[in-house]
């Protein structure tokens, strides 16, 4: 039997408690949170090894995912590219920035290892990819709009979230701390 996780989804947070099904399921992704191998993949995939901070591999469709007795997140990529969207903003996009070590890109994604420092924001700047947070760390991120307004936002070790495109921010570590694996969608 297949272990991986429902989802409890709410303002684009997914949380993990074991079970046979994808914890986030859209148009752009299937994502797996498991601690068994997964039947041969669908898509091609990104595995983000929660055992192992700051890795992720790549993987083909037909792979078998995951690994048993080791939490990975498993992000199955479907055939749906979205067209690029112009950045607009003024600022510079969200990669490569300092503290974001790329750790894989191909012609779906690119996978940054990001780390958050306590009262260091990052500059601010633009999303112009729908991208996955994987945290392998617990804290909490204070987001700065562009226009001002300010949003705290607390997360957990293994949580997941999905971040859609075009928004403009800056985020600082307020408590605890920060890293995360980005998985952003080409």
């Amino acid at each position: 039997m297949i272990k991986t996780a429902f989802f409890v989804f709410a303002l684009g947070v997914a949380t993990a408690s074991y079970a046979a099904e994808p914890i986030l399921d859209n148009e752009r992704v299937t994502v797996w949170d498991t601690t068994s191998s997964l039947p041969p993949a669908q898509h091609d995939f990104v595995a983000v090894s929660l055992s192992h901070t700051g890795i992720a591999t790549l993987g083909k469709k037909g792979d078998v995912a995951g690994k048993t007795g080791s939490r990975t997140v498993v992000i199955e990529l479907k055939d749906h590219p979205l067209p690029s969207i112009p950045n607009t903003s003024g600022y510079p996009l969200a990669f490569p920035r300092p503290n974001a070590k790329k750790l894989l890109e191909n012609c779906q994604v690119v996978v940054w290892n990001n780390v958050w420092h306590t009262g260091k924001p990052t500059p601010m700047h633009f999303h112009d990819k729908d991208a996955l947070v994987v945290y392998e760390a617990t804290g909490a991120l204070q987001s700065t709009s562009a226009d001002g307004t300010q949003v705290v936002s607390d997360y957990h070790y293994g949580q997941i979230r999905f971040s859609p495109r075009d928004h403009t921010h800056t985020e600082v570590l307020v408590r605890g701390h920060g890293h995360a694996v980005i998985i952003e969608l080409k």
